[in-house]
């Protein structure tokens, strides 16, 4: 299930990192490393917190999936078109990345043993680090910040997988659901422009 969500994850998000590279015109190298942050960055972060070795550097599949996307991506003249980052394959992409990397980091947490505390702030950071850690690098505010109903869907995940967790009621069903449930979350949020008001 890790496994399944950890791909997912990097397949979105190496195609919404490439959306967001390619609104703010950076040249190929500047593609490939916001791709590559997007994509594998926050797995990285998350699984260095953890203690262990980084999914994408004991696997081949993660950075060979990025660049086979990257490469079909281009062929196909994506990086041509205009105003990706607002139409509804970025927002989709990057929704699936947001849920997918919510899952597997909250599932690494959970199988090392993390309170709640621990299992948010995996989910948090691993769906969420590589965006930032790309918007910083092209000098934008991060995404997260920006939107309400963004990081919410991490931490919402993350509390219901614990409470799983706690009955024991973790399973491909389960984790389905969660998906299905928070994907269409996300995305009526984002149509409906729901917020958290600061006041």
């Amino acid at each position: 299930m890790f496994e399944v969500a950890e791909y997912i994850g990097i397949i979105a998000f190496a195609m919404s990192g490439f959306f967001v590279a390619v609104r703010n015109r950076l040249d190929l190298l500047g593609v490939l490393i916001a791709t590559f942050l997007t994509a594998l960055g926050g797995g990285i972060i998350r699984d260095i917190t953890v203690d262990k070795v980084p999914f994408t550097f004991s696997h081949t599949y993660p950075a060979l999936l990025v660049v086979i996307l990257l490469v079909l991506l281009i062929v196909f003249r994506f990086h041509k078109r205009n105003s990706l980052e607002n139409k509804p394959l970025f927002i989709l992409s990057d929704s699936i990345g947001l849920v997918s990397f919510s899952i597997s980091g909250a599932l690494i947490a959970i199988d090392v043993d993390f309170n709640l505390a621990g299992v948010i702030a995996m989910a948090f950071i691993t769906a969420v680090g590589g965006g930032i850690a790309r918007d910083v690098i092209i000098n934008e505010v991060p995404f997260v910040l920006k939107t309400g109903f963004y990081g919410t869907i991490s931490i919402f995940i993350a509390t219901i997988l614990f409470l799983l967790h706690m009955i024991h009621f973790i399973n491909f069903t389960t984790i389905t659901a969660l998906f299905i449930t928070a994907l269409s979350l996300r995305l009526i949020a984002y149509y409906k422009k729901w917020s958290i008001p600061l006041r």
